[in-house]
């Protein structure tokens, strides 16, 4: 994964992304808002922040570093068009469609395939009737209850609905309660146009802005063969879509938490899957300076050819001395000949109580905002991870932009 310098006309735009900035017009200016100066505001004195906030006048550039995470979730629906447009125009080199099928087997842009009631408004819909688990509200102690699937409904029907923010109220006594769900430093400010598109869609538009792609093949909530469709069939499938659409196959980057569709895809596309990549987060027990605890063999997953591991955050840095550093587990990964990508920055709301899940590992280290770019930092330099996943993308093209890191 190399990253690309593409000089753009205009500077950082001091702007909030809003729907009419996300147009087509304007997708190859790139809008980074006011968020990357904001974090630097907040981060202690470093000369990192000092070297950060010398770079307002920087412009910024589309970086392969960069990668859009269900586009920009931060603040519009995960998955949707709008979300999409808005990681393009933050600068991310790399696009993510995680890619569900539908009851027809066509395939779709979803983060999960079980995720309907909580990333869109099916459950307001007369599509409500076809969900594997029906709307049940909240009632004494048990908690409101509800699962629709992608394979519960046709791509027609899929078309139909709109995406909202991955969000619900368990403790909701009606559809419209237990749809507003939405965490508070979140937004659901742009909820109303969330346009869901298939996974052939996705890629027109990541091709139209020559961007590159890393779709995620999901492990599906159905048990296959579904209508006769395997898991070697769903995979296959998805890898076809790019080939069909005449992508090439160094801008494309399949990924997969499951080790069995990172090996189908190496075994039989070895020139097409060759960026591959293996999805992987701390199992029970999981230890980051402990290789006793680690699941991953690096040696057999680089004598498969594999070339991309993308751990989560929490399992390439960790606390010393109050700073973030590079974990034994990156260095370990990093000295069996794979290159690191990392998930997911910016989802984590605010850091002053620790960061949660994202930063476990490092929370003697996380206590403010600006810790977002001191562990974007780590990660970078002292980790050496080739991309980063961001709700927001525009803080790791800043940092991209800002350090020049080019090639």
């Amino acid at each position: 994964m190399r990253i690309s310098r593409t000089p753009l006309s205009l500077t950082i735009a001091a702007t909030v992304l809003a729907p009419a900035l996300v147009a087509p017009a304007f997708a190859e200016r790139i809008e980074l808002g006011p968020r990357p100066a904001w974090l630097i505001s907040q981060m202690d004195d470093s000369p990192l922040k000092d070297r950060l906030a010398a770079c307002g006048d920087v412009e910024p550039v589309r970086t392969d570093f960069s990668i859009a995470h269900r586009g920009a979730p931060l603040m519009f629906p995960e998955h949707t068009e709008e979300a999409y447009r808005a990681g393009l125009q933050m600068g991310a080199g790399i696009m993510e469609c995680d890619v569900a099928f539908t009851k027809d087997l066509e395939l779709v842009c979803r983060h999960a395939q079980n995720d309907l009631h909580t990333t869109t408004n099916i459950l307001a819909t007369d599509l409500a009737e076809q969900c594997t688990t029906p709307f049940a509200p909240a009632s004494g102690d048990m908690s409101a209850q509800a699962e629709c699937r992608t394979s519960d409904v046709t791509l027609a029907e899929f078309k139909s609905l709109k995406g909202k923010m991955d969000a619900a109220d368990a403790s909701g006594t009606t559809v419209a309660e237990y749809m507003d769900g939405t965490a508070s430093w979140r937004t659901d400010l742009y909820t109303a146009s969330g346009t869901v598109m298939s996974h052939k869609e996705s890629i027109a538009l990541f091709k139209e802005h020559g961007v590159k792609f890393t779709p995620e093949l999901k492990n599906p909530a159905v048990e296959m063969p579904f209508n006769g469709f395997t898991m070697n069939d769903y995979a296959q499938k998805m890898l076809d879509e790019y080939k069909e659409a005449g992508v090439d196959a160094a801008d494309l980057f399949p990924q997969s938490f499951n080790l069995d569709v990172v090996a189908y895809w190496l075994e039989n596309e070895p020139d097409y899957a060759v960026n591959s990549v293996f999805l992987t987060e701390p199992a029970d027990g999981f230890d980051p300076q402990n290789a006793e605890t680690w699941a991953e063999d690096f040696d057999a997953l680089a004598a498969m050819n594999l070339k991309y591991l993308a751990p989560s955050i929490n399992m390439l840095v960790v606390a010393e001395d109050g700073k973030y550093v590079a974990s034994e587990y990156a260095k370990a990964a990093k000295a069996a000949g794979l290159e690191l990508i990392t998930w997911t920055l910016e989802r984590s709301g605010p850091l002053a109580t620790g960061g949660g899940w994202y930063f476990q590992s490092a929370t003697a280290a996380t206590d403010n905002d600006g810790d977002y770019f001191e562990v974007l930092d780590a990660l970078a330099q002292d980790a050496g991870v080739v991309g980063v996943f961001s709700d927001w993308p525009a803080t790791v093209t800043y940092y991209a932009s800002c350090m020049n890191m080019g090639g």
